[in-house]
Protein backbone atom coordinates (compact mmCIF):
# COMPACT_ATOMS: atom_id res chain seq x y z
CA UNK A 1 0.00 0.00 0.00
CA UNK A 2 3.06 2.29 -0.29
CA UNK A 3 2.34 5.07 -2.79
CA UNK A 4 5.98 5.75 -3.72
CA UNK A 5 6.25 2.16 -4.98
CA UNK A 6 3.05 2.52 -7.01
CA UNK A 7 4.26 5.66 -8.78
CA UNK A 8 7.71 4.17 -9.46
CA UNK A 9 6.08 1.08 -10.95
CA UNK A 10 4.03 3.26 -13.30
CA UNK A 11 7.15 5.12 -14.50
CA UNK A 12 9.08 1.86 -14.92
CA UNK A 13 6.30 0.43 -17.08
CA UNK A 14 6.18 3.65 -19.08
CA UNK A 15 9.86 3.64 -19.95
CA UNK A 16 11.20 0.10 -19.95
CA UNK A 17 8.93 -1.30 -22.70
CA UNK A 18 9.92 1.45 -25.15
CA UNK A 19 13.38 0.70 -26.53
CA UNK A 20 15.79 3.29 -27.88
CA UNK A 21 16.47 6.96 -27.17
CA UNK A 22 13.57 8.78 -25.58
CA UNK A 23 12.41 12.27 -24.61
CA UNK A 24 10.14 12.46 -21.55
CA UNK A 25 7.57 15.26 -21.82
CA UNK A 26 5.79 16.42 -18.66
CA UNK A 27 3.50 19.23 -17.55
CA UNK A 28 3.76 21.58 -14.56
CA UNK A 29 2.14 18.99 -12.24
CA UNK A 30 3.47 15.65 -13.46
CA UNK A 31 7.05 16.97 -13.29
CA UNK A 32 6.65 16.91 -9.50
CA UNK A 33 4.98 13.49 -9.55
CA UNK A 34 7.98 12.03 -11.43
CA UNK A 35 10.92 13.94 -9.97
CA UNK A 36 10.02 13.13 -6.37
CA UNK A 37 10.32 9.36 -6.91
CA UNK A 38 12.73 9.06 -9.87
CA UNK A 39 16.22 10.57 -10.10
CA UNK A 40 17.90 11.97 -13.21
CA UNK A 41 20.42 9.13 -13.23
CA UNK A 42 17.61 6.56 -13.14
CA UNK A 43 15.98 8.24 -16.13
CA UNK A 44 19.28 8.03 -18.02
CA UNK A 45 19.43 4.30 -17.29
CA UNK A 46 16.06 4.02 -19.07
CA UNK A 47 17.54 5.80 -22.13
CA UNK A 48 15.74 9.07 -21.40
CA UNK A 49 18.20 11.65 -22.76
CA UNK A 50 15.94 14.68 -22.64
CA UNK A 51 13.21 15.89 -20.27
CA UNK A 52 11.01 18.69 -21.57
CA UNK A 53 7.86 20.52 -20.56
CA UNK A 54 4.84 20.28 -22.84
CA UNK A 55 4.74 24.09 -23.15
CA UNK A 56 8.33 24.34 -24.42
CA UNK A 57 7.74 21.49 -26.88
CA UNK A 58 4.79 23.43 -28.29
CA UNK A 59 6.98 26.48 -28.82
CA UNK A 60 9.65 24.67 -30.86
CA UNK A 61 9.63 23.34 -34.44
CA UNK A 62 12.99 21.51 -34.33
CA UNK A 63 12.71 17.99 -35.77
CA UNK A 64 13.93 15.14 -33.54
CA UNK A 65 12.72 12.10 -35.46
CA UNK A 66 15.48 9.95 -33.92
CA UNK A 67 13.80 10.29 -30.51
CA UNK A 68 10.66 8.58 -29.23
CA UNK A 69 8.39 10.93 -27.31
CA UNK A 70 6.95 9.64 -24.04
CA UNK A 71 4.29 12.01 -22.75
CA UNK A 72 3.11 11.86 -19.15
CA UNK A 73 0.62 14.66 -18.52
CA UNK A 74 -2.65 15.35 -16.76
CA UNK A 75 -5.75 14.81 -18.96
CA UNK A 76 -6.75 18.48 -18.98
CA UNK A 77 -8.41 20.13 -21.95
CA UNK A 78 -5.36 22.44 -22.25
CA UNK A 79 -2.94 19.50 -22.51
CA UNK A 80 -5.14 17.69 -25.03
CA UNK A 81 -5.25 20.80 -27.22
CA UNK A 82 -1.44 21.14 -27.04
CA UNK A 83 -1.11 17.49 -28.05
CA UNK A 84 -3.54 18.01 -30.91
CA UNK A 85 -1.36 20.79 -32.33
CA UNK A 86 1.85 18.79 -31.81
CA UNK A 87 0.44 15.69 -33.52
CA UNK A 88 -0.60 17.78 -36.52
CA UNK A 89 3.12 18.50 -37.15
CA UNK A 90 5.00 15.71 -35.38
CA UNK A 91 8.62 16.39 -34.40
CA UNK A 92 9.42 12.92 -33.03
CA UNK A 93 9.55 9.50 -34.61
CA UNK A 94 7.00 7.94 -32.23
CA UNK A 95 4.51 9.22 -29.69
CA UNK A 96 3.61 7.24 -26.56
CA UNK A 97 0.88 9.04 -24.62
CA UNK A 98 0.35 8.38 -20.92
CA UNK A 99 -2.17 10.30 -18.85
CA UNK A 100 -2.12 10.55 -15.06
CA UNK A 101 -5.89 10.17 -14.70
CA UNK A 102 -9.11 9.30 -16.52
CA UNK A 103 -9.48 10.44 -20.13
CA UNK A 104 -12.90 11.47 -21.42
CA UNK A 105 -14.20 9.80 -24.58
CA UNK A 106 -14.28 13.16 -26.34
CA UNK A 107 -10.56 13.68 -25.56
CA UNK A 108 -9.70 10.27 -27.03
CA UNK A 109 -11.59 11.17 -30.21
CA UNK A 110 -9.72 14.50 -30.48
CA UNK A 111 -6.37 12.70 -30.21
CA UNK A 112 -7.37 10.03 -32.71
CA UNK A 113 -8.55 12.62 -35.25
CA UNK A 114 -5.30 14.58 -34.82
CA UNK A 115 -3.03 11.60 -35.50
CA UNK A 116 -3.24 11.81 -39.28
CA UNK A 117 0.38 10.62 -39.74
CA UNK A 118 -0.18 7.66 -37.39
CA UNK A 119 2.76 8.41 -35.12
CA UNK A 120 0.89 7.58 -31.87
CA UNK A 121 1.88 4.09 -30.75
CA UNK A 122 -0.21 3.88 -27.58
CA UNK A 123 -2.54 5.84 -25.29
CA UNK A 124 -2.78 4.72 -21.68
CA UNK A 125 -3.96 5.89 -18.27
CA UNK A 126 -1.36 5.51 -15.49
CA UNK A 127 -2.92 6.73 -12.25
CA UNK A 128 -0.15 8.79 -10.66
CA UNK A 129 -2.06 12.06 -10.31
CA UNK A 130 -0.52 12.93 -6.92
CA UNK A 131 2.87 13.71 -5.40
CA UNK A 132 4.06 10.79 -3.23
CA UNK A 133 6.64 12.45 -1.00
CA UNK A 134 6.88 9.57 1.48
CA UNK A 135 5.58 5.98 1.42
CA UNK A 136 2.41 6.90 3.36
CA UNK A 137 2.06 10.63 2.67
CA UNK A 138 0.94 12.37 -0.52
CA UNK A 139 -0.05 15.85 -1.59
CA UNK A 140 -1.77 17.49 -4.56
CA UNK A 141 0.39 20.67 -4.38
CA UNK A 142 -2.64 22.90 -5.00
CA UNK A 143 -1.71 26.55 -5.45
CA UNK A 144 -5.16 27.98 -4.59
CA UNK A 145 -5.23 26.12 -1.29
CA UNK A 146 -7.18 28.89 0.49
CA UNK A 147 -10.39 28.19 -1.45
CA UNK A 148 -11.61 25.59 1.06
CA UNK A 149 -12.20 28.40 3.58
CA UNK A 150 -14.57 30.34 1.32
CA UNK A 151 -18.36 29.97 1.14
CA UNK A 152 -19.47 28.58 -2.22
CA UNK A 153 -21.30 31.82 -3.10
CA UNK A 154 -18.06 33.84 -3.04
CA UNK A 155 -16.31 31.92 -5.85
CA UNK A 156 -18.51 29.04 -7.07
CA UNK A 157 -16.44 28.25 -10.18
CA UNK A 158 -13.17 28.38 -8.25
CA UNK A 159 -14.51 26.05 -5.56
CA UNK A 160 -15.78 23.65 -8.24
CA UNK A 161 -12.32 23.51 -9.85
CA UNK A 162 -10.84 22.95 -6.39
CA UNK A 163 -13.25 20.09 -5.65
CA UNK A 164 -12.72 18.51 -9.10
CA UNK A 165 -8.95 18.49 -8.63
CA UNK A 166 -9.24 16.89 -5.18
CA UNK A 167 -11.64 14.22 -6.46
CA UNK A 168 -9.24 13.48 -9.35
CA UNK A 169 -6.34 13.09 -6.93
CA UNK A 170 -8.23 10.84 -4.51
CA UNK A 171 -9.52 8.71 -7.42
CA UNK A 172 -5.97 8.26 -8.73
CA UNK A 173 -4.75 7.12 -5.31
CA UNK A 174 -7.39 4.39 -5.08
CA UNK A 175 -6.91 3.33 -8.69
CA UNK A 176 -3.18 3.01 -8.00
CA UNK A 177 -3.97 0.95 -4.90
CA UNK A 178 -6.66 -1.01 -6.80
CA UNK A 179 -9.26 -0.38 -4.11
CA UNK A 180 -12.75 1.09 -3.83
CA UNK A 181 -13.35 2.52 -0.36
CA UNK A 182 -16.24 3.14 1.94
CA UNK A 183 -16.36 6.94 2.28
CA UNK A 184 -16.91 9.11 5.36
CA UNK A 185 -16.49 12.84 5.93
CA UNK A 186 -16.34 15.46 8.67
CA UNK A 187 -19.88 16.60 9.30
CA UNK A 188 -19.01 20.24 10.13
CA UNK A 189 -17.20 20.87 6.82
CA UNK A 190 -19.25 21.67 3.71
CA UNK A 191 -16.13 21.31 1.54
CA UNK A 192 -15.29 17.87 2.96
CA UNK A 193 -18.91 16.76 2.44
CA UNK A 194 -18.94 17.99 -1.15
CA UNK A 195 -15.66 16.24 -2.01
CA UNK A 196 -16.77 12.99 -0.32
CA UNK A 197 -20.09 12.96 -2.19
CA UNK A 198 -18.51 13.73 -5.58
CA UNK A 199 -15.86 11.04 -4.99
CA UNK A 200 -18.57 8.50 -4.15
CA UNK A 201 -20.52 9.49 -7.28
CA UNK A 202 -17.42 8.89 -9.43
CA UNK A 203 -16.51 5.56 -7.84
CA UNK A 204 -19.96 4.03 -7.45
CA UNK A 205 -21.88 5.51 -10.40
CA UNK A 206 -19.94 7.21 -13.19
CA UNK A 207 -16.94 4.81 -13.23
CA UNK A 208 -18.26 1.93 -11.15
CA UNK A 209 -16.80 -0.68 -13.52
CA UNK A 210 -13.31 0.78 -13.32
CA UNK A 211 -13.38 0.70 -9.51
CA UNK A 212 -14.89 -2.79 -9.29
CA UNK A 213 -11.76 -4.49 -7.95
CA UNK A 214 -11.54 -7.87 -6.28
CA UNK A 215 -13.30 -7.70 -2.95
CA UNK A 216 -11.13 -7.75 0.18
CA UNK A 217 -12.07 -9.09 3.59
CA UNK A 218 -13.02 -5.60 4.71
CA UNK A 219 -13.47 -2.50 2.57
CA UNK A 220 -10.83 0.22 2.86
CA UNK A 221 -11.92 3.52 4.36
CA UNK A 222 -11.59 7.00 2.87
CA UNK A 223 -12.07 9.70 5.52
CA UNK A 224 -12.27 13.30 4.24
CA UNK A 225 -11.57 15.87 6.96
CA UNK A 226 -10.97 19.62 7.15
CA UNK A 227 -7.77 21.41 8.16
CA UNK A 228 -9.81 23.84 10.24
CA UNK A 229 -10.63 21.10 12.76
CA UNK A 230 -6.99 21.35 13.87
CA UNK A 231 -5.59 24.85 13.19
CA UNK A 232 -3.04 24.42 16.00
CA UNK A 233 -0.65 21.94 14.37
CA UNK A 234 0.37 24.16 11.39
CA UNK A 235 0.93 27.12 13.75
CA UNK A 236 3.52 25.38 15.93
CA UNK A 237 7.28 25.46 15.61
CA UNK A 238 8.68 22.01 14.84
CA UNK A 239 11.57 20.10 16.42
CA UNK A 240 11.87 16.91 14.38
CA UNK A 241 14.16 16.90 11.34
CA UNK A 242 11.86 16.79 8.31
CA UNK A 243 9.20 19.04 9.86
CA UNK A 244 11.81 21.50 11.13
CA UNK A 245 13.47 21.87 7.72
CA UNK A 246 10.09 22.67 6.16
CA UNK A 247 9.18 25.14 8.91
CA UNK A 248 12.45 27.09 8.97
CA UNK A 249 13.83 26.78 5.42
CA UNK A 250 11.18 25.17 3.21
CA UNK A 251 10.82 21.72 1.65
CA UNK A 252 9.17 21.45 -1.78
CA UNK A 253 8.82 18.04 -3.46
CA UNK A 254 11.59 16.69 -1.19
CA UNK A 255 13.96 19.46 -2.30
CA UNK A 256 15.48 22.25 -0.21
CA UNK A 257 16.54 25.43 -2.01
CA UNK A 258 19.67 26.61 -0.20
CA UNK A 259 19.88 29.58 -2.56
CA UNK A 260 17.32 31.28 -0.32
CA UNK A 261 19.93 31.37 2.47
CA UNK A 262 22.03 34.39 1.60
CA UNK A 263 24.68 33.75 4.26
CA UNK A 264 25.97 30.58 2.58
CA UNK A 265 29.04 30.58 0.30
CA UNK A 266 28.21 30.61 -3.41
CA UNK A 267 29.26 26.99 -3.93
CA UNK A 268 26.77 25.85 -1.28
CA UNK A 269 23.81 27.86 -2.63
CA UNK A 270 22.25 24.94 -4.48
CA UNK A 271 19.11 22.83 -4.43
CA UNK A 272 19.54 19.63 -2.42
CA UNK A 273 17.37 16.51 -2.22
CA UNK A 274 16.00 15.40 1.14
CA UNK A 275 14.29 12.09 0.40
CA UNK A 276 13.85 8.96 2.50
CA UNK A 277 14.08 6.95 -0.72
CA UNK A 278 17.48 8.31 -1.76
CA UNK A 279 19.19 9.28 1.51
CA UNK A 280 19.79 6.57 4.13
CA UNK A 281 20.79 9.05 6.85
CA UNK A 282 17.65 11.11 6.32
CA UNK A 283 15.47 7.98 6.27
CA UNK A 284 16.72 6.92 9.69
CA UNK A 285 16.62 10.44 11.18
CA UNK A 286 13.69 12.26 9.56
CA UNK A 287 11.47 11.80 12.64
CA UNK A 288 14.20 12.31 15.26
CA UNK A 289 14.26 15.42 17.45
CA UNK A 290 16.73 18.24 16.90
CA UNK A 291 19.05 17.34 19.78
CA UNK A 292 19.48 13.74 18.59
CA UNK A 293 20.06 14.92 15.01
CA UNK A 294 23.08 16.94 16.10
CA UNK A 295 24.68 13.91 17.76
CA UNK A 296 23.90 11.62 14.81
CA UNK A 297 25.42 14.10 12.35
CA UNK A 298 28.57 14.26 14.49
CA UNK A 299 28.86 10.46 14.21
CA UNK A 300 28.36 10.69 10.43
CA UNK A 301 31.10 13.35 10.19
CA UNK A 302 33.46 11.15 12.25
CA UNK A 303 32.78 8.18 9.96
CA UNK A 304 33.47 10.33 6.89
CA UNK A 305 36.73 11.60 8.37
CA UNK A 306 37.86 8.01 8.86
CA UNK A 307 37.09 7.21 5.21
CA UNK A 308 38.86 10.39 4.05
CA UNK A 309 41.89 9.51 6.16
CA UNK A 310 42.11 6.02 4.65
CA UNK A 311 41.91 7.52 1.13
CA UNK A 312 44.97 9.65 1.87
CA UNK A 313 47.06 6.58 2.63
CA UNK A 314 47.58 5.32 -0.97
CA UNK A 315 50.86 3.45 -1.30
CA UNK A 316 50.32 0.61 -3.79
CA UNK A 317 48.66 0.04 -7.14
CA UNK A 318 45.99 -1.99 -5.32
CA UNK A 319 45.29 0.98 -3.01
CA UNK A 320 44.92 3.23 -6.04
CA UNK A 321 42.54 0.79 -7.78
CA UNK A 322 40.49 0.50 -4.60
CA UNK A 323 40.31 4.30 -4.32
CA UNK A 324 39.10 4.66 -7.93
CA UNK A 325 36.45 1.96 -7.42
CA UNK A 326 35.20 3.58 -4.22
CA UNK A 327 35.45 7.20 -5.41
CA UNK A 328 31.80 7.61 -6.55
CA UNK A 329 30.58 6.35 -3.16
CA UNK A 330 33.11 8.60 -1.41
CA UNK A 331 31.87 11.69 -3.31
CA UNK A 332 28.27 10.76 -2.52
CA UNK A 333 29.12 10.44 1.17
CA UNK A 334 30.96 13.78 1.08
CA UNK A 335 27.93 15.50 -0.48
CA UNK A 336 25.60 13.93 2.05
CA UNK A 337 27.72 15.04 5.01
CA UNK A 338 27.96 18.58 3.62
CA UNK A 339 24.19 18.74 3.02
CA UNK A 340 23.14 17.70 6.51
CA UNK A 341 25.79 19.77 8.28
CA UNK A 342 24.69 22.84 6.30
CA UNK A 343 20.99 22.31 7.08
CA UNK A 344 21.48 21.78 10.81
CA UNK A 345 23.92 24.69 11.06
CA UNK A 346 21.49 27.09 9.37
CA UNK A 347 18.57 25.91 11.47
CA UNK A 348 20.62 26.34 14.64
CA UNK A 349 21.30 29.96 13.64
CA UNK A 350 17.59 30.60 13.10
CA UNK A 351 16.64 28.99 16.40
CA UNK A 352 19.06 31.28 18.22
CA UNK A 353 18.22 34.45 16.26
CA UNK A 354 14.46 34.08 16.76
CA UNK A 355 14.67 32.67 20.33
CA UNK A 356 12.59 29.73 19.15
CA UNK A 357 13.27 27.52 22.16
CA UNK A 358 11.74 30.17 24.39
CA UNK A 359 8.83 30.76 21.99
CA UNK A 360 8.21 27.06 21.42
CA UNK A 361 7.96 26.23 25.12
CA UNK A 362 5.05 28.67 25.44
CA UNK A 363 3.51 27.35 22.20
CA UNK A 364 3.58 23.80 23.58
CA UNK A 365 2.05 24.95 26.88
CA UNK A 366 -0.75 26.67 24.97
CA UNK A 367 -1.37 23.56 22.86
CA UNK A 368 -1.09 20.92 25.58
CA UNK A 369 -1.58 22.36 29.06
CA UNK A 370 -4.25 24.35 30.87
CA UNK A 371 -3.88 27.50 32.97
CA UNK A 372 -5.24 30.61 31.31
CA UNK A 373 -3.65 33.10 33.72
CA UNK A 374 -0.13 31.71 33.35
CA UNK A 375 -0.58 31.47 29.57
CA UNK A 376 -1.62 35.13 29.37
CA UNK A 377 1.47 36.22 31.31
CA UNK A 378 3.79 34.05 29.20
CA UNK A 379 2.39 35.37 25.90
CA UNK A 380 2.52 38.96 27.16
CA UNK A 381 6.18 38.56 28.16
CA UNK A 382 7.06 37.24 24.71
CA UNK A 383 5.16 40.05 22.96
CA UNK A 384 7.36 42.46 24.96
CA UNK A 385 10.56 40.59 24.05
CA UNK A 386 12.44 42.52 21.35
CA UNK A 387 14.14 39.31 20.12
CA UNK A 388 10.83 37.64 19.21
CA UNK A 389 9.91 38.10 15.54
CA UNK A 390 6.62 39.57 14.35
CA UNK A 391 5.42 36.30 12.86
CA UNK A 392 6.16 34.45 16.11
CA UNK A 393 4.20 37.08 18.07
CA UNK A 394 1.26 36.62 15.71
CA UNK A 395 1.31 32.83 16.04
CA UNK A 396 1.43 33.04 19.85
CA UNK A 397 -1.67 35.27 19.95
CA UNK A 398 -3.46 32.95 17.52
CA UNK A 399 -2.68 29.90 19.67
CA UNK A 400 -3.84 31.74 22.80
CA UNK A 401 -7.05 32.84 21.06
CA UNK A 402 -7.84 29.30 19.87
CA UNK A 403 -7.29 27.91 23.36
CA UNK A 404 -9.02 30.58 25.46
CA UNK A 405 -11.44 32.31 23.07
CA UNK A 406 -14.36 31.87 25.49
CA UNK A 407 -12.62 32.36 28.84
CA UNK A 408 -11.53 36.01 29.07
CA UNK A 409 -12.45 38.25 26.11
CA UNK A 410 -10.97 41.32 27.82
CA UNK A 411 -7.50 39.78 28.10
CA UNK A 412 -7.74 38.53 24.52
CA UNK A 413 -8.46 42.09 23.34
CA UNK A 414 -5.49 43.30 25.41
CA UNK A 415 -3.27 40.83 23.54
CA UNK A 416 -4.67 42.12 20.22
CA UNK A 417 -3.71 45.66 21.21
CA UNK A 418 -0.30 44.55 22.46
CA UNK A 419 0.32 42.68 19.20
CA UNK A 420 -0.39 45.83 17.20
CA UNK A 421 1.66 48.12 19.43
CA UNK A 422 4.67 45.79 19.52
CA UNK A 423 4.72 45.22 15.75
CA UNK A 424 5.54 48.54 14.09
CA UNK A 425 6.70 46.72 10.93
CA UNK A 426 3.04 46.06 10.13
CA UNK A 427 2.79 49.75 9.30
CA UNK A 428 5.01 49.03 6.31
CA UNK A 429 2.57 46.36 5.14
CA UNK A 430 5.11 43.53 5.39
CA UNK A 431 6.52 40.96 7.76
CA UNK A 432 10.25 40.29 7.54
CA UNK A 433 11.30 36.63 7.80
CA UNK A 434 14.97 35.72 7.28
CA UNK A 435 15.45 38.92 5.34
CA UNK A 436 12.54 38.22 2.98
CA UNK A 437 9.32 40.21 2.76
CA UNK A 438 6.20 38.12 3.30
CA UNK A 439 2.87 39.80 2.56
CA UNK A 440 0.90 38.13 5.33
CA UNK A 441 -0.46 41.32 6.89
CA UNK A 442 -0.97 44.55 5.03
CA UNK A 443 -2.08 47.00 7.72
CA UNK A 444 -1.40 47.75 11.38
CA UNK A 445 -4.92 46.79 12.48
CA UNK A 446 -5.26 43.67 10.32
CA UNK A 447 -3.28 41.51 12.76
CA UNK A 448 -6.21 41.33 15.18
CA UNK A 449 -8.63 40.97 12.25
CA UNK A 450 -6.66 37.94 11.03
CA UNK A 451 -6.85 36.33 14.48
CA UNK A 452 -10.60 37.00 14.52
CA UNK A 453 -10.93 35.53 11.03
CA UNK A 454 -9.10 32.42 12.25
CA UNK A 455 -11.59 32.08 15.13
CA UNK A 456 -14.47 32.53 12.69
CA UNK A 457 -13.02 29.77 10.50
CA UNK A 458 -11.71 27.37 13.14
CA UNK A 459 -13.04 28.45 16.53
CA UNK A 460 -14.51 26.07 19.09
CA UNK A 461 -18.01 26.27 17.60
CA UNK A 462 -16.72 25.19 14.18
CA UNK A 463 -14.63 22.22 15.28
CA UNK A 464 -15.67 18.57 15.55
CA UNK A 465 -12.77 16.97 17.41
CA UNK A 466 -11.49 17.45 20.94
CA UNK A 467 -8.59 19.65 19.86
CA UNK A 468 -7.26 20.55 23.32
CA UNK A 469 -8.31 17.36 25.09
CA UNK A 470 -10.76 19.16 27.36
CA UNK A 471 -14.14 17.91 26.09
CA UNK A 472 -13.94 14.13 26.20
CA UNK A 473 -13.48 12.46 29.61
CA UNK A 474 -10.96 9.98 28.18
CA UNK A 475 -8.82 12.80 26.79
CA UNK A 476 -9.05 14.77 30.05
CA UNK A 477 -7.88 11.72 31.98
CA UNK A 478 -5.05 11.13 29.50
CA UNK A 479 -3.84 14.74 29.85
CA UNK A 480 -3.98 14.51 33.65
CA UNK A 481 -1.90 11.33 33.58
CA UNK A 482 0.63 12.95 31.27
CA UNK A 483 0.83 15.97 33.56
CA UNK A 484 1.55 13.75 36.58
CA UNK A 485 4.06 11.60 34.75
CA UNK A 486 5.77 14.47 32.94
CA UNK A 487 6.87 14.56 29.33
CA UNK A 488 10.08 13.33 27.78
CA UNK A 489 10.60 16.48 25.69
CA UNK A 490 8.70 19.71 26.33
CA UNK A 491 9.23 20.81 22.72
CA UNK A 492 7.59 17.74 21.14
CA UNK A 493 4.83 16.95 23.63
CA UNK A 494 2.07 18.11 21.25
CA UNK A 495 0.14 15.43 19.37
CA UNK A 496 -1.95 16.44 16.33
CA UNK A 497 -5.70 15.87 16.47
CA UNK A 498 -5.07 13.32 13.72
CA UNK A 499 -3.61 11.00 16.38
CA UNK A 500 -6.99 10.90 18.17
CA UNK A 501 -8.76 10.29 14.86
CA UNK A 502 -6.54 7.32 14.01
CA UNK A 503 -6.94 5.97 17.53
CA UNK A 504 -10.74 6.19 17.20
CA UNK A 505 -10.63 4.31 13.88
CA UNK A 506 -8.34 1.63 15.32
CA UNK A 507 -10.69 1.08 18.27
CA UNK A 508 -13.86 1.27 16.15
CA UNK A 509 -15.04 4.40 17.99
CA UNK A 510 -15.23 6.97 15.17
CA UNK A 511 -18.69 8.43 15.75
CA UNK A 512 -21.16 8.20 12.86
CA UNK A 513 -22.82 11.43 13.94
CA UNK A 514 -19.53 13.35 13.57
CA UNK A 515 -18.20 11.44 10.53
CA UNK A 516 -21.21 10.19 8.55
CA UNK A 517 -21.02 7.68 5.69
CA UNK A 518 -21.79 8.65 2.11
CA UNK A 519 -24.73 6.77 0.58
CA UNK A 520 -25.62 3.26 1.68
CA UNK A 521 -22.07 1.87 1.70
CA UNK A 522 -21.17 1.15 5.31
CA UNK A 523 -18.14 -0.33 7.02
CA UNK A 524 -18.37 -4.03 7.80
CA UNK A 525 -15.94 -4.61 10.65
CA UNK A 526 -12.70 -2.75 11.22
CA UNK A 527 -10.92 -1.51 8.05
CA UNK A 528 -7.41 -2.76 7.32
CA UNK A 529 -6.53 0.14 5.02
CA UNK A 530 -7.42 3.78 5.69
CA UNK A 531 -6.74 6.88 3.58
CA UNK A 532 -7.29 10.13 5.47
CA UNK A 533 -7.50 13.12 3.15
CA UNK A 534 -7.20 16.56 4.72
CA UNK A 535 -8.81 19.41 2.78
CA UNK A 536 -6.63 22.48 3.36
CA UNK A 537 -3.35 20.62 3.69
CA UNK A 538 -1.29 18.38 5.95
CA UNK A 539 1.87 18.94 7.97
CA UNK A 540 5.03 16.89 8.39
CA UNK A 541 4.21 16.54 12.08
CA UNK A 542 1.05 14.71 11.01
CA UNK A 543 2.88 12.54 8.45
CA UNK A 544 5.29 11.56 11.26
CA UNK A 545 2.27 10.69 13.39
CA UNK A 546 0.99 8.38 10.62
CA UNK A 547 4.40 6.73 10.16
CA UNK A 548 4.70 6.04 13.90
CA UNK A 549 1.15 4.67 14.00
CA UNK A 550 1.90 2.33 11.09
CA UNK A 551 5.02 1.09 12.88
CA UNK A 552 2.90 -0.17 15.83
CA UNK A 553 1.48 -3.03 13.72
CA UNK A 554 -2.07 -2.34 14.85
CA UNK A 555 -3.49 -4.26 11.88
CA UNK A 556 -4.52 -1.05 10.10
CA UNK A 557 -2.36 0.70 7.54
CA UNK A 558 -2.91 4.48 7.28
CA UNK A 559 -2.12 6.81 4.38
CA UNK A 560 -2.32 10.59 4.80
CA UNK A 561 -3.01 12.97 1.93
CA UNK A 562 -3.92 16.60 1.50
CA UNK A 563 -4.21 19.54 -0.85
CA UNK A 564 -0.80 20.94 0.20
CA UNK A 565 2.00 20.40 2.72
CA UNK A 566 1.86 23.30 5.16
CA UNK A 567 4.26 25.14 7.37
CA UNK A 568 3.18 28.11 9.50
CA UNK A 569 4.04 30.63 6.76
CA UNK A 570 1.92 28.84 4.14
CA UNK A 571 -0.98 28.42 6.59
CA UNK A 572 -0.95 32.14 7.42
CA UNK A 573 -0.73 33.12 3.75
CA UNK A 574 -3.74 30.91 2.93
CA UNK A 575 -5.62 32.43 5.85
CA UNK A 576 -4.81 35.99 4.80
CA UNK A 577 -5.81 35.33 1.18
CA UNK A 578 -9.13 33.80 2.25
CA UNK A 579 -9.76 36.78 4.51
CA UNK A 580 -9.01 39.23 1.68
CA UNK A 581 -11.37 37.47 -0.74
CA UNK A 582 -14.06 37.15 1.94
CA UNK A 583 -13.95 40.89 2.58
CA UNK A 584 -14.22 41.77 -1.10
CA UNK A 585 -16.79 39.01 -1.70
CA UNK A 586 -19.02 40.17 1.13
CA UNK A 587 -19.18 43.64 -0.41
CA UNK A 588 -20.13 42.12 -3.77
CA UNK A 589 -22.70 39.73 -2.30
Amino acid sequence: MALVTSVRDYINRMLQDISGMKVLILDSETVSNVSIVYSQSELLQKEVFLVEMIDSISASNESMSHLKAVYFVRPTSENVQKLRHQLANPRFGEYHLFFSNLLKDTQIHILADSDEQEVVQQVQEFYADFVAGDPYHFTLNMAANHLYMLPAVVDPSGLQRYSDRVVDGIAAVFLALKRRPVIRYQRTSDTAKRIAQETAKLMYQQESGLFDFRRTESSPLLLVIDRRDDPVTPLLNQWTYQAMVHELIGLQDNKVDLRAIGSLPKDQQVEVVLSSEQDAFFKSNMYENFGDIGMNIKRMVDDFQQVAKSNQNIQTVEDMARFVDNYPEYKKMQGNVSKHVTLVTEMSKLVEARKLMLVSQTEQDLACNGGQGAAYEAVTDLLNNESVSDIDRLRLVMLYALRYEKENPVQLMQLFNKLASRSPKYKQGLIMINGSCITILVHLFFSSFLVQFLLKQAGVEKRTGDLFGNRDLLNIARNMARGLKGVENVYTQHQPLLFQTMESITRGRLRDVDYPFVGDHFQQGRPQEVVIFMVGGTTYEESRCVALQNSTNSGIRFILGGTAVLNSKRFLMDLEEAQRISRSGSHMV
